[in-house]
């Protein structure tokens, strides 16, 4: 059902500016780029694993609301589906859990049998426990849009190959969970709590479930969207909760949608173009306010996907999102002839539930030597900066170059420095160590994801030294 929409949403979009470049490398050497007192070196750029597709729908970067990648101190953990040979979809893959020491990367477990249809998300506590969101099949194999039990597993990270540990999350009555869960993970790796959403696949509303730091699990209700939407980023900080998902629908213009199929000859046609947000101060004693509308690119025809999430220390929420006006040209040059087509790269900073600055980080169209986004997250160093790491292209000399670029955030209007992240193969989508994944805020930002040499799957390893901007 969703195949099509991994290609709208990692494919799709102009790309990305240059203001520093090194050479690339690769494994074991190390390479920096510098601009503006920001200071990147590539330590390890490697390939983990490939992957054979599932044509179920859904790829490894299907739950890019959530990480597959965490961290603590110097080991990596990773999550990575696998596909099952002659298991007929479309619950034909199974997680394995993997670790990287020195010694590099290694399988710690796989589940026995193959019966999940996405990636599994990760999560870490700072007490050394990892946890790994999964939704197997409650079907025989081949059941599609079958019924599925979302479970979460805890390992022990200091002897990852022993038995796991089994929760099953607590919800509130009138779940209709299956293969397709839209689920949302979050931890609060300093307090070892948990948060979970998965999507009632009938009306749309998101589910919740809460674990506290004595390991017990509550319901707690449920999100009402205006419209479904789905790909949550889920972010859980001092009992705070946070949520920002994209509205999934298919097409409400009847003219667009005969005429894009016109185009296009595809049945599948859901769009993505209004972004909300909601959040509860306390997720113990008070429900999610009613979603907002954070911003919106309906009347156009255009396309948002929605990127990351971060709580400050002030408890004010950090957005990052992609905004194309017109997501085809053939829609614009008929019902909006002469307006260009663009793509912008947005952080917007929610307080209170309420939207209280907007800045455009990136944006196609304006300059030729503009960084022209396609994809990003942000990264949190160790004193609580705010960066941003890039997908996108840019100029050299007078060559468009495609590359992963990092800038950090200031408060106020100031426009990011970017610099280019040396790497051979750069990312062009990809997860990050992040907070909401349970991640220390660190010097090092692990990426993991797909570049230009599929269908390996690449891990990169870059450490930041950030001084005067």
């Amino acid at each position: 059902m969703k195949q099509n929409a991994i290609a709208a949403f990692f494919v799709s979009g102009v790309l990305g500016w240059i203001l520093c470049w090194s050479t690339p490398s690769v494994g074991w050497t190390a390479d920096s780029a510098t601009a503006g007192g920001l200071r990147c070196t590539t330590e390890t750029e490697e390939v983990v694993t490939r992957y054979t597709p599932a044509n179920n729908g859904a790829g490894p970067m299907w739950c890019y609301g959530s990480t597959v990648i965490a961290r603590r101190g110097g080991y990596v953990f990773l999550s990575v589906i696998e596909t099952g040979k002659d298991v007929p979809p479309l619950c034909n893959t199974r997680w394995q859990l993997w670790h990287r020491s020195t010694e590099g990367w290694k399988i710690a477990q796989s589940e026995q049998e193959y019966r999940q249809r996405e990636p599994c998300p990760i999560a870490i506590f700072g007490d050394g426990r990892v946890f790994l969101s999964v939704n197997p099949s409650t079907e025989p194999a081949g059941v599609q849009y079958g019924s599925c039990g979302p479970l979460v597993l805890e390992f022990d990270s200091s002897n990852l190959g022993a038995e796991f540990e089994t929760h099953v999350p607590a919800w509130d009555d009138g779940t209709y969970f299956t293969d397709h869960s839209y689920r949302g993970f979050a931890a609060d790796g300093p307090n070892g709590e948990l948060l979970l959403l998965n999507i009632n696949a009938k009306t749309g509303d998101q589910f919740i479930s809460y674990c506290d730091r004595e390991g017990k699990w509550h319901p707690k209700g449920k999100i009402k969207f205006p419209i479904r939407s789905c790909y949550p980023q889920v972010a859980l900080r001092d009992r705070s909760a946070h949520v920002m998902a994209i509205g999934d629908i298919v097409e409400p213009v009847e003219e667009w949608r005969k005429f894009k199929f016109e185009k296009l000859n595809r049945k599948w046609d859901y769009v993505f173009r209004r972004l909300f947000y909601t959040f509860t101060r306390d997720i113990r004693s008070a429900g999610f306010a009613d979603p907002i509308e954070v911003d919106t690119v309906e009347k156009t025809g255009g396309h948002i996907q929605n990127l990351d999430l971060y709580v400050d220390d002030s408890g004010a929420a950090h957005l990052l999102y992609l905004k194309r006006p017109f997501q085809y040209e053939f829609i614009r040059d008929k019902y909006f002839a002469g307006q260009p087509m663009t793509v912008h790269l947005e952080h917007v900073v929610v307080r209170a539930g309420n939207v209280v600055s907007r800045r455009t980080l990136a944006e196609s169209g304006q300059e030729k030597t503009a960084l022209h986004p396609s994809y990003g997250r942000f990264h949190i160093g160790p004193r609580g900066e705010l960066f941003v790491v890039v997908a996108g292209t840019g100029s050299e000399g007078n060559t468009r170059v495609f590359g992963n670029y990092l800038g950090r955030i200031h408060p106020g209007s100031y426009t990011p420095r970017f610099v280019r992240i040396a790497l051979k193969h750069p990312f062009r989508s990809f997860f990050t160590n992040t907070p909401r994944g349970g991640s220390e805020p660190s010097d090092i930002i692990d990426l993991f994801g797909i570049a230009d040499d599929g269908p390996n799957l690449r891990y990169a390893r870059i450490r930041l030294e950030s001084g005067r901007e």
